[in-house]
């Protein structure tokens, strides 16, 4: 499983950012972007996002 952003969905206010404890999310066109290689999956992310635009796939 990974964490997945839908770019539809994000508003790019950085939440999952500040949450993240490996530094795995970076924005990119206002639009958070998560790097598989870094993300260990432990969904804080998905958890902290207001507007419920990560998901586990």
């Amino acid at each position: 499983m990974a964490a997945v952003v839908d770019p539809e969905k994000c508003t790019g206010c950085e939440s999952c950012i500040e949450s993240c404890p490996l530094e795995a999310i970076s924005m990119k066109d206002e639009k958070a972007v998560i790097d598989p290689e870094t993300c260990s999956d432990c969904g804080t992310c998905v958890d902290t996002c207001p507007v419920e635009a990560i998901s586990m796939e």
